[in-house]
């Protein structure tokens, strides 16, 4: 398929290049080639997108990214210099490039604050953020699940843009104690999708979507193994929660079909999305994804354009219905229905 939309499509900055070699010894083979590949932006990236069919990406700050600094004015100072770096990179190919702000999520002003910026001053897409944000003691970790945060979500409907949970490496005590002796586990084997379930989760029960009814979550990996719990997850929320006193409004399907997006990110398998979108209804809420660098092109395309679905539903997850969530306008091959 032509003038696929990709969604995290991962970046660093070549002043962190040294970091990011450390970081890539936990996720890839050749840390040299990730580093080479995660600070590129213009070069070997758009000579993969080409290859592959991608016409466009929103790209995206990598993990664990602004969320595992502890200090909230070096939070907010590193937030806003990436924001600044990656518009500068951006800003002449808008037929190719979008970004999602990071953001320093110890306070939730501050938060929005840095988010109106990048929305009203780059026309950002949103904001992608790593899961929790460890806190200013360098130990707690800070949901954003709670009735404080809603200046903030209230700050994403205003500006209509979405928010992308994404996983993040765990630390502190939260690694010594479940994973320390289980380090084959941390990552996309278990720990990410861990993670992000219980935030998400957490801001269902705990009445974000309630309290925010337009609120969009995009969360990645065909949705972090929620749909294959969904049915257990609305049996014990209808039957046995709500009875004993939980206030949700709706139920977790309606949040779904409402609030809660899911990506193919790094989760190549026609088995898997098949079931998602018979489990979630139909194609609208899914949406096409990468995870590049940490997944490849090749791998994330060539499965895509193979696989056999029904009618329209390729077009929607491929970039219909990214076009309609971002908003997007013109790009390359935006209209080409030709098979790839």
């Amino acid at each position: 398929m032509w003038g696929k939309v990709t969604l995290e499509d991962h970046f660093n900055l070549p002043d962190f290049a040294a970091a990011a070699k450390s970081w890539a010894g936990l996720f890839a083979v050749d840390a040299d080639r990730h580093v080479r590949e995660i600070c590129d932006i213009n070069k070997i990236r758009l000579q993969y997108a080409d290859k592959h069919g991608v016409g466009y990406h929103i790209l995206s700050y990598t993990a664990p990214g602004i969320q595992d600094i502890a200090d909230p004015d070096e939070a907010l100072k590193v937030a806003q210099l990436t924001n600044d770096w990656i518009y500068q990179q951006i800003k002449d190919k808008p037929d190719r490039f979008g970004s999602f702000a990071a953001l320093p999520m110890h306070d939730p002003a501050i938060s929005a604050q840095e988010l109106r910026r990048c929305v009203e001053t780059y026309g950002f897409k949103g904001a992608l953020v790593n899961d929790v944000q460890i806190a200013k003691d360098g130990k707690s970790l800070i949901f954003y699940d709670q009735p404080e945060w809603d200046v903030f979500w209230k700050t994403c409907v205003e500006l209509d843009v979405p928010l992308y949970l994404h996983p993040r490496q765990p630390t502190g005590v939260v690694h010594d104690t479940l994973w320390a002796d289980r380090k084959w586990l941390i990552g996309p084997p278990l720990s990410f999708a861990q993670g992000v379930s219980l935030h998400l989760l957490g801001m269902v029960v705990n009445g974000v979507f309630d309290r925010n009814p337009k609120l969009q979550v995009v969360i990645g990996h065909l949705g972090e193994h929620i749909p294959f719990d969904l049915w257990r997850i609305n049996h014990w929320f209808e039957d046995i929660k709500k009875p004993l006193g939980l206030p949700i409004k709706k139920t977790i399907r309606d949040y779904f079909r409402e609030n809660i997006w899911i990506t193919t990110s790094g989760h190549f398998s026609t088995p898997t999305l098949k079931y998602c979108i018979e489990e979630l209804g139909g194609a609208d809420r899914i949406m096409f994804a990468t995870d590049y660098p940490f997944e490849n092109y090749h791998d994330a395309c060539t499965w895509f354009d193979g696989v056999k679905l029904d009618v329209g539903q390729k077009e929607k997850i491929g970039r219909e219905n990214a076009k309609k969530l971002f908003k997007l306008k013109e790009f390359k091959d935006c209209d080409n229905y030709e098979a790839y």
